[in-house]
């Protein structure tokens, strides 16, 4: 059954439940729904209007959901959006710097921008807008985003029928279609696993471990200098963080200034351990290899802060001073 017969049968509640958990953060085709159920419209079997309406409800209920989450957690939401990608920090702070550039306005556009359009909320809320004005500002770019898809649908309807009509007399042609998708898919996760070749001689070390090892340390007054760096971003962003007690912060996207500052504790007797909250500790060994390339010896310690704090490792608050200062749209 394709989607079209698919909308036509079941059409609001099947766009209310996409649109809904699309705004939640799930990768779904909103477009492509919209566009059906456009279509539908024009063949008479949904009304339109009902169609923009229940899309129109359904994503604003997501976005507030999500713009209290982003109030209440700050950036932990935001990176737990993010883990799908391989550097969360720079999912964030792409869609980030969008979001401060153009101001609140962005939730105007936000959902016409692939990746944005999730964030978005969370972020109005993780940055303290007036929950009116994130209602009145997402409500504009939510009717203007479901109008212009469910609108094409409905205008192009017997383009969109002709399509689906050769789609199915022309099964293979999709069939080879998606083993291509497929073949392509698995070229991808081989170029970006022999890209993570680089980092696979990364050491790597568990948090129980450096405790271990720090206590033995302090118990023989050993003289080596141990260094906790925490090359994590959105931490620094958000107060009342922790971070590991006594680490010091390296900005993973200042880099080359940072190493300038480290360069002070690249010595022989000097023991360089990282932490971040990527999964795969992925910004933590790229910061790793660079560091290594400055003859400096380093380890990445595995699972990052959730880790240390699990094996019982001290923390404290991220000082004030230390913290980033952004936009805050009230």
């Amino acid at each position: 059954m394709d989607l079209l017969t698919v909308i036509e049968h079941h059409g609001y509640a099947v766009t209310a439940i996409t649109f809904f958990v699309g705004s939640c953060g799930l990768p779904v085709p909103l477009s492509v729904v919209l566009l059906t159920a456009g279509a539908a419209a024009h063949g008479g079997t949904l009304n339109f209007w009902l169609v923009l309406a229940t899309a129109f409800a359904a994503s604003i209920l997501g976005d507030t959901i999500m713009y209290f989450g982003g109030r209440y957690t700050g950036w932990w939401l935001l990176a737990g959006l993010c883990q799908v990608s391989m550097n969360p920090d720079v999912c964030i702070f792409s869609s980030a710097r969008t979001f401060y550039k153009r101001g609140p306005k962005t939730l105007l556009i936000a959902k016409f921008i692939p990746g944005l359009g999730t964030v978005a909320a969370p972020l109005a809320g993780s940055l303290n807008m007036r929950l009116e004005r994130f209602l009145r500002l997402d409500s504009l770019g939510v009717l203007m985003y479901v109008a212009a898809w469910s609108g094409a649908g409905f205008l192009f309807a017997p383009l969109l029928r002709v399509v689906v009509g050769w789609v199915e007399r022309l099964g293979h042609v999709a069939a080879a279609m998606v083993i291509v998708a497929l073949a392509a898919y698995v070229c991808w996760l081989a170029v970006r696993s022999i890209r993570d070749s680089r980092y696979a001689g990364v050491s790597k070390v568990a948090a129980q471990e450096l405790l271990e090892r720090m206590d033995m340390m302090r118990k023989a007054a050993h003289e080596n200098l141990v260094v906790i760096a925490d090359v994590r971003s959105h931490g620094y962003y958000d107060p009342g963080m922790q971070r590991i007690k006594n680490s010091i912060r390296v900005e993973p996207n200042r880099l080359h200034e940072e190493l300038m500052a480290l360069r002070e504790f690249m010595v022989p007797e000097c023991e360089i351990y990282l932490y971040c909250s990527c999964a795969r500790e992925a910004t933590s060994v790229r910061v790793a290899k660079m560091l290594e390339q400055e003859n400096c010896s380093t380890k990445v310690i595995r699972g990052g802060l959730k880790a240390w704090v699990r094996a019982g490792g001290p923390t404290e608050p991220i000082p004030l001073g230390e913290i980033e200062h952004l936009p805050r749209f009230e």
